[in-house]
């Protein structure tokens, strides 16, 4: 006892669990003194060698309490167990799991898979923790680590309810749950809806203006039409037509592909001076793929190069057979610009719209079609719409796309608010929630959760389309991996596995510690494009055009962003974070956004033409391609002589010329040809008129010269002066027009 007085706490034997407890208390230091086990005791518990000069009673008893409240707590202990993730070597598995997910499930890091990875035909550069495993690669990965797999209960997906909007069908067939057809007292007749196509320039816009009394081309950018539109024509009889005008510039193909779609007749206007053009034969194209009927306008008749006949010859080629010729085809010769025979041409166009019967249903759900869609900064998201059924008005709820909205406002082509829409009229709708795409079917529902419920199917379908094209992309690229993998192992096939297994470790040991790192910087070689534009078809076209870049092993083209509206600082910010240009088309940025670019060094570029766009477009592809030099021939000399001079203990090569173009300067750089093959470039070491040193030889002018390198000359070589110069490089992208 003068040792030391030795504690046992056999009274907390009897707490359940106390033994692990003190086993883990047997570690703990407390002012010197440490809980050791006692080999005479009958339970294993732990006892504490006390010395009295250090430990006085009251400290003592205060203690050992403390430490008898710690081991009755049984909450912690609890507490404590949960926390421990116990995986007993088995690992739950399922397809399309991430190297994150795969690490969690082990409950490992991220690291011991990346080393896993080492063993397999995977290229760790291209793995990221968010990057998806194959299921093979997932079972090696635990085999490697010494664990068991099981797969993962799947959990049944409920299929999802089609909650879509759909036309109300007007087929009447037993089999067919469809609506019966409408009743005929209950079809009205609708004004038709009358599409002008042609080429650019050929005078579209003009026709238009005439009947309309409307100065429309004389307002828009460059002269051409760039957007489409939708106008109510009154005629003076009191027939009421819907004209679309269509842009005939090359780069807006969808855009006339969409005004035929949802058109009842075809004005196809040919400059008599010109006849059929590309974007002509386009249109005829459109028109027949739509089973639309065609009316021929031959304009600028009023010239006195005009040629109609020539015209109309043209056109048989493309199957166009005027009344004349024996065909179906309405022509007219007009002038545009003077209004000659337009109402001829509006006569020729009501009486096909008679002959067609155009009638339509204005009761009932509305539908419609998207022409045109655009952001306005008071009014929102806006429309340019055709009714094809129903009534359209105030408070209706519509969807079209992923989008819907509900009707606040209505206004006609000239910004003047309408009360209601029927079929067949041109409309501008407010109270979208986002702007939908031009070409959208536009259907009404019967409530704003209707409306949800269509949106979130659409985007549902959506999303299912684009993981099922991913997968696919996925599958691709392991088939492409196993083939790399396989040949690897062909290679490998006269080693042992553990040779093969040393081999493989070898060449990958490299890429253990190195994990693929965010890009900080672009690629200098990249240019990053934000696209702004002010109506949906515009930006349609100018991604159309994009698309159709194919020089990516020159410069990298990135489209960061495109949207509709004018520039904002979100635009600044994504231009910025990516060194990227902003390219605008009839949008606006106001002076605080302009400074704000300046300050951050990004470019905007607003445009109002397309070509221009794409032409300045091309210029910042030119810019961002690396120059090359290119040789100048300065001058040409021929040797006629060659001889050697001694300079100290060295002989000296040198050529007896004569200069035939051009003239030789020292300065410049040479070429030696010898039978069309160049064999030497260099500096001259000397150059020389008779026996004086000179800077510069004439044409005519005999000189002798030697090289910076001791080589031979023969008789018949050719010398060349030239200068190096940086010249930039152009894109060989071409847009089509």
């Amino acid at each position: 006892m003068n040792r030391g007085l030795l504690l046992r706490f056999e009274n907390l034997v009897q707490l359940r669990g106390a033994c692990g407890q003190l086993r883990a208390l047997s570690s703990r230091k407390v002012c010197g003194a440490q809980w050791k086990p006692v080999q005479s005791s009958p339970h294993p518990v732990g006892s504490l060698l006390l010395h009295p000069q250090l430990w006085p009673k009251e400290r003592l008893i205060s203690a050992s309490l403390s430490q008898c409240r710690y081991l009755a707590t049984k909450e912690e202990t609890k507490k404590k167990k949960k926390k421990i993730a116990l995986t007993r070597g088995e690992v739950e598995i399922k397809q399309m799991m991430t190297v994150e997910e795969l690490a969690q499930a082990m409950g490992k890091d991220i690291d011991h898979i990346y080393e896993a990875l080492l063993y397999t035909d995977i290229n760790l550069d291209s793995v990221e923790p968010d990057s998806v495993l194959q299921e093979d690669h997932i079972k090696m990965i635990v085999q490697k680590s010494g664990m068991k797999y099981k797969s993962a209960k799947l959990k049944e997906e409920k299929e999802r309810k089609n909650t879509d909007a759909v036309k109300r069908q007007v087929v009447n067939c037993s089999f067919w749950l469809f609506l019966p057809p409408a009743d005929p007292a209950v079809l009205t007749p609708r004004p038709p809806v009358v599409t002008i196509l042609g080429h650019v320039d050929h005078g579209k816009t003009t026709l238009l203006d005439s009947l309309r009394k409307t100065q429309v081309a004389s307002m828009e950018a460059g002269g051409i039409t760039q957007h489409i539109g939708a106008f109510l024509v009154h005629m003076p009889s009191g027939e009421k037509i819907t004209f679309l005008d269509t842009p005939g510039h090359a780069a807006f193909s969808a855009m006339r592909a969409r005004g035929t779609n949802v058109t009842d007749i075809v004005i196809l206007v040919v400059a008599a001076e010109d006849g059929v053009m590309q974007q002509t034969i386009e249109s005829i194209e459109h028109a027949k793929n739509a089973g639309v009927p065609l009316v021929l306008a031959i304009n600028k008749c009023d010239k006195p190069e005009a040629d109609p006949e020539r015209v109309k010859k043209e056109l048989l080629a493309y199957d166009v057979v005027c009344e004349e010729f024996g065909g179906d085809v309405q022509a007219v010769n007009i002038s545009a610009l003077k209004g000659e025979n337009l109402m001829v041409l509006a006569e020729a166009t009501v009486a096909l719209a008679e002959m067609l019967e155009l009638k339509a249903d204005a009761t009932g759900l509305v539908e419609g079609t998207v022409i045109e869609s655009r952001k306005d900064k008071g009014k929102g998201p806006l429309t340019t719409a055709i009714i094809q059924r129903g009534t359209l008005r105030k408070g209706c709820v519509l969807v079209a796309g992923k989008t819907w909205a509900k009707v606040r406002f209505l206004f006609d082509e000239n910004g003047k608010a309408m009360d209601a829409a029927s079929p067949g009229i041109p409309v501008e709708i407010m109270g979208w929630k986002e702007a939908p795409s031009a070409g959208d079917e536009i259907l009404e529902v019967e409530s704003e959760q209707r409306a949800q419920e269509v949106v979130a199917w659409r985007t549902y379908v959506e999303q299912q389309e684009k993981l099922k094209k991913d997968i696919e992309v996925i599958e691709a690229k392991q088939k492409e991996h196993r083939l790399e993998y396989k040949k690897k192992q062909e290679k490998l096939a006269h080693l042992t596995w553990r040779q093969r297994k040393a081999v493989l470790y070898k060449a990958n040991k490299h890429l253990m510690f190195s994990r693929p790192k965010e890009r900080t910087e672009m690629d200098e070689n990249t240019l990053s494009l934000v696209v702004k534009g002010d109506v949906d078809g515009s930006l349609e076209a100018i991604l159309n055009i994009l698309d159709s870049y194919d020089c990516e092993d020159e410069c990298k083209l990135d489209i960061v962003y495109f949207g509709l509206g004018d520039i904002s600082e979100n635009d600044i910010s994504l231009a910025e974070a990516f060194n990227g240009v902003i390219f605008g088309f009839s949008v606006k940025a106001n002076e605080s956004i302009k400074k704000l670019a300046d300050k951050k060094g990004i470019k905007i570029k607003l445009h109002n033409i397309i070509y221009k766009l794409v032409d300045d477009l091309k210029d910042e592809l030119n810019c961002r391609l690396p120059s090359t030099v290119v040789d100048t021939t300065i001058g040409e000399a021929s040797v006629l002589d060659t001889f050697s001079v001694t300079v100290g203990k060295n002989k000296i090569p040198v050529a007896g010329c004569r200069v035939h173009k051009g003239l030789l300067d020292r300065k410049m750089k040479f070429k030696l040809i010898r039978n069309r093959d160049v064999i030497w470039k260099g500096c001259l070491s000397s150059l020389k008129h008779h026996k004086d040193d000179v800077q510069v030889i004439k044409t005519g002018m005999d000189c002798g010269l030697s090289l910076d390198k001791n080589l031979e000359f023969n008789i018949g070589d050719e010398i060349i002066c030239y200068e190096e110069k940086e010249v930039q490089q152009t894109t060989s992208w071409d847009p089509g027009f």
